[in-house]
């Protein structure tokens, strides 16, 4: 009797298909087993790419003179850690009686890459291959995705580029990283005391390096900048009779005597402090060089001037859009203080768990044919008591009709899975999780209830005085409607309490406190929002006269650029594309980033492990190493392009039409090869390791020794 073999990433997904095909036969040494179907599991990857001294073993030494490693046909082998699974993997793959074979392996191009390899090592032939594609490990979505199960031939320009992607990272890796240790390693090591340095380079790894360094660079060399603003205090009268009191702040719009003028720093604020005091000595009246500034840098006096303008305008503020895995994970860093690879890690406990769908995803926006389905995952969530009321009033309101016609669906922005959601299934999974997990839920579970809410509505009051020459502006907005924001209330938020003196005092768990600094300052414009300003508004009108009392001189300076945070990070590896000067090329590679949602966080663990970067745990804020600056200044005088977002995110790109058979692998293997030959070539040809040694004071001064 034929059977059907089921092969999945992980023991714990495979128990997921067991489950879901009620396959409940005996249970072998790494697999599962009925009289119709077998369901066995991979461990992860079973097989990597062989070390070069496989291919000879003259390549096991590191030596310039059998550089540039390229070899025609590349080696394949199994984990030694792995072998027994490997074993029982490829036994049931080839035994007689198993005609097809379901992949279900994670839907995507790292979990196709790793069955393909099983496959290959195995010699699988004359098997029926089919794949099975999910976005979520429900029982209902598993059972879908065999149903709908595609020949896996169909993959094949998925798995192309998967292979290419790997033997990117291995070629650019081996040759690279060989090539500029034996050149620069010795000079390394000399100025660092050490026996030996390795130079660990590879296509994405040094990029992200280089956009730390540059960051952490940009701030040294920051020069603070300082200027001053000027602010009035105005006093109106009401119609009947009262004082209505304003404060509004000088710009050099039109008509201002210092419109376009070199003692701007910008519209609002000079260069010099005395350019600040003579606009208010010119508006008081005052003689130039009278007044007399107070310890708060206030002028006093008596002028008049005209409400110019009255605008009201409304604003409206949209729920944003779902997530994906570098939003989650970027909020994750901003809410509880831990790292993508954390971040990744949790979620991927709640996809397995059945809670959301797959986690590895770029998209933020749904399919159609979610959309129209999507009333059974908001039905689930009425099992949430925190947020129970709320899906409770979009299906009794039918608020998710429609979906499909809104920006939250998409198609054409979806490529291989679409945004991270609830499912509404696994509910029972949550007692058994950490306060992290629960909280990192609640969060996807809010963001994906908002889109089923209206608009938050804002009243903007925008109100303009003029003086002379000069005008003065007041701007207030506040919280009219609160719309989907009555869903951001999230539990891990610090309550305040009042304490023994009466007095609010904030309490918390330590993620709650880790959140809190967040949540507050998303709330700040809501919060300082003021409502007595329509007040205050409608008691005037366009044309009063209006006395100035005194004037204010707020002087403030220029920040230099922020340090990454592992959030921030993500998201700019995310958005490489944007950081090309390159008009033309950076329309080109619109889209692509700089690694994929699957790698980003390993590739940054990777620097942090290999301590070319810093991770501050408390602030999760990135800084650059002593030995990191120090290979970055290597790889910028020998490879310059390794550090360029443009080039990383082009070979994305490349990748990426090789998967929708754009283009061809061997196309693409070619322009790889040429790029490896001309780089290791340049690097043998420089001899400039020695003069290296300036650069690597320079950088040295600011670390302790």
């Amino acid at each position: 009797m034929s059977k059907s073999l089921y092969i999945a990433e992980k023991p714990s997904v495979a128990q997921q298909f067991a489950d879901a095909l009620k396959i409940r036969g005996r249970r072998g040494d790494g697999y599962i087993e009925s009289d119709e179907a077998i369901v066995t599991w991979c461990v992860g990857h079973l097989v990597t790419m062989s070390y070069p001294e496989a291919y000879d073993m003259k390549y096991k030494r590191w030596s310039l003179n059998t550089l540039p490693f390229l070899p025609k046909e590349f080696k394949y082998e199994v984990i030694p850690s792995v072998e027994k699974q490997f074993s029982i993997v490829k036994g049931l793959l080839t035994r007689p009686d198993v005609d097809t074979i379901y992949v279900c392996t994670d839907s995507g191009r790292e979990g196709e890459y790793i069955y393909r390899l099983v496959a290959q090592m195995a010699g699988v032939k004359d098997k029926h291959q089919k794949r099975v594609w999910i976005d979520s490990q429900t029982e209902e979505e598993i059972l879908r995705g065999i149903r709908e199960a595609k020949d896996e031939s169909e993959y094949d320009n998925l798995s192309a580029s998967a292979y290419l992607r790997a033997k990117e990272d291995y070629l650019m890796g081996i040759n690279f990283s060989r090539v500029l240790t034996l050149r620069y390693g010795p000079s390394m090591s000399q100025y660092l005391g050490t026996k030996f340095t390795v130079l660990s380079v590879g296509r994405v790894m040094t990029c992200v390096l280089g956009m730390v360094v540059r960051r952490e660079r940009e701030i040294r060399n920051f020069v603070k900048t300082p200027f001053y603003r000027v602010l009035g205090s105005f006093q109106a009268t009401a119609k009947d009779g009262t004082p209505v009191l304003l404060d509004a702040e000088w710009k050099a719009v039109e008509g201002s005597k210092y419109f376009g003028t070199p003692y701007l720093y910008k519209e609002n604020g000079f260069k010099e402090m005395a350019s600040a005091v003579r606009l208010i000595e010119e508006t008081l009246g005052l003689e130039e060089g009278s007044a007399v500034l107070d310890e708060e840098k206030r002028i006093t006096g008596s002028a008049s001037g005209t409400i110019e303008k009255i605008e009201k305008k409304k604003e409206k503020k949209n729920p944003p859009l779902l997530y994906n895995l570098a939003e989650l994970q970027n909020d994750c860093s901003k809410f509880f203080k831990i790292s993508p690879d954390e971040t990744l890690a949790v979620v991927q406990e709640l996809y397995e768990k059945k809670l959301v769908t797959y986690p590895r995803t770029d998209a933020r926006v749904l399919s159609t044919a979610v959309a129209k389905e999507i009333h059974k995952n908001i039905r689930g969530l009425l099992g949430i008591p925190g947020v129970r009321d709320f899906a409770q009033q979009i299906l009794d309101k039918e608020m998710y009709k429609g979906l499909e016609k809104t920006r939250y669906v998409n198609d054409k922005q979806i490529t291989d899975h679409y945004a991270i959601i609830p499912t509404g299934q696994g509910l029972s999974a949550l007692k058994g999780l950490n306060s992290r997990a629960v909280y990192i839920y609640e969060t996807i579970v809010r963001r994906f209830l908002a889109i089923f809410y209206p608009a938050a509505e804002y009243e903007k009051l925008n109100l303009t005085i003029k003086s002379g020459t000069e005008y003065f502006f007041a701007s207030e907005k506040y919280l009219k409607a609160p719309g989907y924001l009555d869903l951001m209330e999230y539990s891990f938020r610090k309550k305040k309490q009042p304490n023994a003196e009466g007095k609010e005092q904030a309490e918390g768990t330590n993620e709650r406190q880790n959140a809190q600094d967040v949540t507050e300052a998303e709330d700040e414009e809501e919060e300082n929002s003021n409502v007595n300003m329509v007040e205050v508004v409608a008691k005037i009108k366009k044309g009063d006269e209006v006395a100035i009392g005194s004037m204010q001189i707020k002087e403030g300076e220029t920040s230099p650029p922020k340090r990454y945070n592992s959030g921030a990070m993500i998201l700019a590896m995310e958005n490489a594309g944007q950081l090309i000067e390159d008009e033309e090329l950076r329309s080109q590679i619109k889209g692509s980033g700089i690694g994929t949602s699957a790698t980003r966080a390993e590739i940054l663990k990777k620097l942090v492990n290999n301590k070319y970067i810093a991770l501050n745990k408390k602030t999760q804020i990135y800084t650059p190493t002593l030995q990191g600056e120090m290979i970055f200044d290597v790889v910028n005088a020998s490879i310059p392009a390794l550090l360029n977002p443009e080039l990383t995110a082009s070979w994305e790109k490349g990748l990426t039409y090789v998967a929708e058979g754009e283009i061809t692998a061997d196309e693409y293997m070619v322009k790889l090869e040429n790029f490896i030959k001309q780089k290791t070539a340049r690097v043998l040809a420089n001899n400039n390791q020695y003069a290296m040694q300036g650069m690597y004071r320079a950088a040295a001064q600011y670390y302790k020794k």
